[in-house]
């Protein structure tokens, strides 16, 4: 196990701030009476967590975490309901409290509160809580890739025997369709195939990673989860098959890796499967606490995928559900800006990540501040749980839903500072080919940018000369094998979204354009 994880009960724990009533302390749930204003918490990677329902698991507390990156340490206090938590960066715990502003963190249907610690780390005596020093480096060699040695009574992390899973749903109400469980599972690793079929009166799934070890987290992370309110329950073990023979791609079957089998049947390969056409809320409403109920709460009272997939599912829907009825509005407020340096475009590249941006308005009475208009709610909350919080152009971003339904474009010549633009018609969107693969690369702001659509013949001096005139340091760099994508590491997440707002789209001539996106990998 690293030397730097320790875990157990926390020395003088009656120092801790328990309740989360101090000025310092920051809820990340609209409808907890004890919200405080984000910009008076100082972030912490160590994340204070209430209102745990009895008996919660260490497992179950860590995996709220999982989806964000590294846990390095947990501390239980069940007589209090009560958990400390503890991310490898603050970055992390950053991008982990900003999603749960938006998505009520849930577990085991029950929603809790996530806020930051006033501690910067996390000194715990391990030798007085063995259970979560075993199931936290059973999780930590999880995600390293590795096989842990934890006791086996405590955890079942064998060596995982196959990158295939089988998938069993109970309490089916609702239809679940491949399309939803390649969404659910593709936050742990890439998803290669996925085979469907009832046996025994029952939905059932094959589902092959490319890696065992992905395989291993999502069993570890989503077994038991509900995919929708108090149904759809998750049942999943590992596949005694190793490889998974598709010979269609249909509703029924998908080889990822191969795009050019036949449907077979006459079906086609390109129907809606947007998440769930028929429970009455396509999304989860929008609540009256200021916050969305639920990521993916198909059914009106709210609580979803709990804790674990909902960032992933949020993101792989993005763009692909309409918010049938809910009346939400796809314009978001950024405010704190850098008014000396922030543009249309700049904005427009930024949150054109995570949604397709329609139009950008700098205020003209206050240009720290601007509306940015998304093609619908759906973008507009996963481009808010990412980019709330963030450093751009050296000062801490705000975002908010706006109370706007639409961002209105000035009169003609009316506009000479060119403070509002409209990009309605731009070649850029992402998002807008029904099932592209961009709905599958969406990921937090990091310090490691994905680049791809390289031209032949640059090199990686080039590339590192081309990032480093964006003002940052690059520490590391890794082409992929066609030499055609790459990696390039940052000094910081900062420096990573300055680069990706100064690059993307840069024209490396002979019509390539550079295109730049958040990596979840490391180099």
């Amino acid at each position: 196990m690293d030397g730097d994880v320790a875990v157990g009960v926390k020395r003088g724990s009656d120092e801790l701030n328990m309740y989360g009533s101090s000025p310092n302390s920051m809820t990340a749930n609209g409808s907890d009476s004890k919200k405080q204003r984000l910009d008076e918490s100082p972030p912490s990677r160590v994340l204070h967590i209430r209102k745990l329902p009895n008996e919660v698991s260490e497992t179950e507390v860590i995996a709220l975490g999982l989806p964000f990156g590294k846990v390095t340490n947990i501390l239980m206090l069940k007589g209090k309901n009560q958990a400390f938590l503890e991310l490898g960066t603050e970055e992390a715990a950053i991008t982990m409290v900003n999603y749960y502003t938006a998505v009520t963190p849930q577990v085991r249907n029950t929603p809790v509160f996530i806020q930051y610690s006033n501690h910067k780390e996390l000194k715990t005596d391990s030798a007085l809580n063995q259970r979560a020093q075993a199931v936290l480096q059973a999780v930590t060699a999880v995600q390293d890739g590795s096989s842990p040695s934890s006791d086996p009574g405590v955890l079942d992390l064998a060596p995982p025997p196959s990158p295939v899973l089988r998938i069993i749903i109970d309490n089916m109400f609702y239809p679940v369709t491949l399309d939803v469980l390649q969404q659910i599972f593709s936050k742990f690793g890439t998803v290669m195939k996925i085979i469907t079929f009832t046996k025994n009166n029952q939905f059932q799934a094959l589902l092959q990673f490319s890696e065992p070890v992905n395989a291993q987290q999502a069993k570890l992370s989503l077994d038991g989860q509900n995919i929708y309110n108090s149904c759809c329950t998750l049942r999943i073990d590992f596949s005694k098959l190793v490889n998974l023979n598709v010979k269609y791609n249909n509703d029924k079957s998908r080889d990822y890796t191969r795009p050019d089998l036949p449907t077979g049947d006459g079906e086609s390969t390109n129907k809606d499967h947007s998440l769930l056409g028929t429970p009455s809320g396509a999304l989860a409403s929008y609540s009256s606490g200021g916050g969305y109920s639920s990521s993916l709460s198909l059914s009106q009272s709210g609580g979803a995928i709990s804790p674990l997939s909902a960032a992933a599912a949020a993101a792989a829907a993005a763009g692909r559900v309409a918010l049938s009825g809910s009346g939400v509005s796809g314009v978001l407020l950024a405010s704190n800006l850098n008014e000396e340096m922030v543009t249309p475009q700049s904005l427009f590249t930024l949150f054109g990540v995570y949604g397709d941006v329609q139009r950008v308005k700098i205020l003209y009475n206050k240009k720290d501040s601007a509306l940015i208009q998304l093609s619908d709610g759906n973008q507009a909350q996963l481009a808010m749980s990412h980019l709330n919080g963030q450093k751009v152009f050296g000062k801490v971003m705000r975002v908010t839903l706006s109370k706007h339904q639409t961002v209105a474009l000035p009169r003609e010549g009316l506009d000479d500072q060119l403070l509002t633009k409209d990009f309605s018609g731009s070649p850029l969107h992402r998002f807008k080919k029904p099932g592209s693969k961009n709905f599958q690369n969406i990921f937090p702001p990091s310090a490691t940018l994905h680049l791809s659509n390289i031209r032949d013949g640059v090199g990686e001096d080039d590339l590192r000369l081309l990032f480093s005139n964006s003002g940052g340091t690059v520490k590391a760099f890794k082409f992929f094998q066609d030499r055609k994508m790459s990696l390039i590491q940052m000094s910081s997440v900062e420096e990573a979204i300055q680069a990706l707002m100064d690059l993307h789209n840069y024209d490396m001539g002979g019509n390539h354009h550079l295109k730049v996106s958040f990596s979840k990998s490391t180099i």
